[in-house]
């Protein structure tokens, strides 16, 4: 019998998550803010390849099958799990939440850590930039001088802005849009060059935003530093974080997060690294 790589992944994350369910405690049970119900926010959209087709109640794409697969380690059936819709800054807010954990590429900061409590991470992602074909018909490189020359964009409440002032340096202001949306617009209209985003996000950018997409290269994470650790967000002095922190472990510790990254992230992505 012949087995793909894709198969191997598959017959692998099933045993570990199978595994997993058998490990189910009562650590969330009266923590949550809807009793026997685990809330989850995500972005209004969510996009790809974090959640597929902006179904997270589908369990497909990373963030998708990362949510459900904390929610059965939390001892919640699927049928247990509702979704709510939020803004990314809104969840960073200080104050009562509309839900009990939030996945949406939140980047973990100690600024941030003021009005919300973090989850450990439960991804690490390197740092990419996208920029138009036109622009690599130019000759650009990948040298911080080039690069520097470039017209840069970042989404507000990103950590983009401090990641391309340290890695970059850019002669031009860095230009501010609402979101990754609004960036994407302005390099569809000239107004920016690049910018600079998580490598999977990236991956969206180029191939499905942009006509003529490319991702010129990506900063291995001794480069970006932490800046680009992913947690879930929870209301500050939660009582579900430790609960959160254990599953989140407990999926690092038996490779099942690693599967799941290779399904959906990994196996997807090959750009080139720069070290300069």
């Amino acid at each position: 019998m012949k087995l793909t790589l894709n198969g191997i992944l598959a017959f692998l994350l099933a045993y570990a998550l199978g595994t997993a369910a058998t490990a189910q405690d009562n650590c969330a049970t009266g923590k949550t803010i809807k009793p026997g119900v685990l809330t989850i926010g995500t972005g209004d959209p969510a996009y790809f390849p974090w959640v597929i087709d902006d179904r997270p109640e589908s369990g497909m794409g990373f963030e998708g099958s990362v949510a459900y697969e904390i929610a059965d380690r939390l001892g919640f059936a699927k049928q247990q799990v509702e979704w709510v819709r939020t803004s990314f800054d809104g969840a960073l807010e200080p104050g009562e939440k509309a839900f009990d954990l939030n996945l949406q590429q939140y980047t973990i900061t100690k600024e941030r850590d003021k009005n919300i409590d973090f989850s450990m991470p439960y991804y690490t992602s390197a740092a990419a930039i996208v920029v138009r074909q036109p622009v690599i018909d130019e000759g650009i490189d990948t040298e911080k001088s080039a690069l520097a020359g470039l017209k840069w964009g970042a989404a507000e409440g990103t950590t983009a802005e401090a990641l391309i002032t340290k890695l970059i340096a850019p002669k031009e202001a860095i230009q501010i849009f609402t979101d990754t949306s609004a960036v994407t617009e302005a390099m569809k209209a000239d107004q920016i060059h690049a910018t600079l985003v998580d490598l999977p996000t990236a991956l969206f950018l180029a191939v499905l935003m942009l006509d003529d997409g490319v991702i010129l290269g990506q900063y291995p994470h001794e480069v970006s530093g932490d800046l680009d650790q992913f947690g879930a967000v929870m209301a500050q002095g939660s009582p579900l974080k430790p609960c959160v922190d254990a599953a989140i472990s407990a999926m690092m510790d038996d490779g099942s997060l690693s599967l799941l990254d290779a399904k959906w992230l990994s196996s997807n992505i090959s750009v080139p690294v720069i070290r300069n």
